[in-house]
């Protein structure tokens, strides 16, 4: 008995140490496992997240926007070849515009002039003088009425002779222009009645560029059919008014003129826009790239 009680009232032998040795030496070895899988994990779904880069088309509407980096976005090099770049500079005619520095981008650059601003006639004369191709920046009718087109305006309202008179009041208040392009018109410029009016009160030889501000528009199809010269716009450049999204605009207009031999690019009077046109002009020429009027690119 004493022999029983003495082995009950002695302490618990210790457990061996080996397992708590293991398990400590394995923490961290799992701790590395765990932080791989993590990392394979992430990666695996970063390269499945990641989108296809968008190719730009002619005559779309609105491509998507390429994506605006921190830093300068560089203009894209071409692959191969070169192609030509029509740059229409849209809204010409109003004070404090940066007319000078838009004239030193390049000769060949377009400006669409509004028939209703304050100093459209003297900016029209100025331009005509240095030698640049103009067009009547015609008003047209948005699709959103709290938009304003500005005076004299065409709207889907009018009447055919309405719409034929207005046509031609806008055309005949710029001087030596080439042809016309739509000011805002999302609506005008969808609807086929208007924009029949519209292509039959041109005068002879002048080309229609549509802006495509909307994706229904039709002045393209109907400029055809009637045998009127026409083109449309590839991309808009200044959508957002700063420098690195005006670039990343100008290089999907880059990479569209590569693709498809000639992309036309509109823009605004905008100091942003004028900056980065004149600082990339002479990178895009020295690669190839040819600047045109519009009126070699119409057909």
């Amino acid at each position: 008995m004493r022999g029983r009680e003495g082995r009950r009232n002695m302490p618990p032998r210790r457990r061996s140490s080996f397992r708590t040795i293991s398990l400590l030496m394995l923490l961290p070895i799992g701790g590395l496992v765990l932080f791989l899988a993590v990392r394979f994990v992430r990666e695996q779904f970063a390269h499945i997240a990641k989108p296809a880069s968008q190719h730009v088309e002619a005559s779309t509407i609105a491509p998507p926007k390429p994506h605006v980096a921190a830093k300068k976005a560089p203009i894209a090099k071409p692959h191969h070849g070169s192609g030509g770049i029509v740059v229409i500079l849209d809204d010409v005619g109003f004070d404090h515009q940066p007319l000078a520095g838009a004239m030193r981008i390049d000769p060949n650059v377009n400006f669409a002039v509004l028939p209703n601003g304050a100093k459209s006639r003297e900016f029209a004369r100025e331009l005509n003088a240095h030698g640049f191709e103009l067009l009547c920046h015609l008003p047209m009718e948005p699709e959103n009425p709290r938009q304003s087109p500005g005076p004299n305006a065409v709207m889907t309202t009018m009447t055919d002779a309405q719409i034929e008179a207005t046509t031609r009041s806008n055309v005949e208040a710029i001087p030596n222009i080439r042809g016309v392009n739509n000011h805002m018109g999302s609506r005008a410029t969808s609807d086929r009645r208007v924009m029949t009016s519209v292509l039959n009160a041109l005068p002879k030889g002048l080309y229609f560029i549509d802006s495509r501000t909307a994706g229904t528009s039709l002045a393209a199809d109907v400029a055809r059919e009637l045998n009127i010269r026409t083109a449309s716009r590839s991309v808009f450049l200044d959508d957002e008014q700063n420098e690195a999204a005006i670039r990343a605009q100008l290089a999907a207009l880059v990479t569209a003129a590569e693709s498809h031999g000639v992309a036309i690019g509109i823009g605004h009077m905008y100091p942003e826009t004028v900056r980065v046109l004149a600082a990339e002009a002479p990178a895009l020429r020295s690669r190839g790239f040819r600047f045109l009027r519009a009126s070699e690119v119409v057909n």
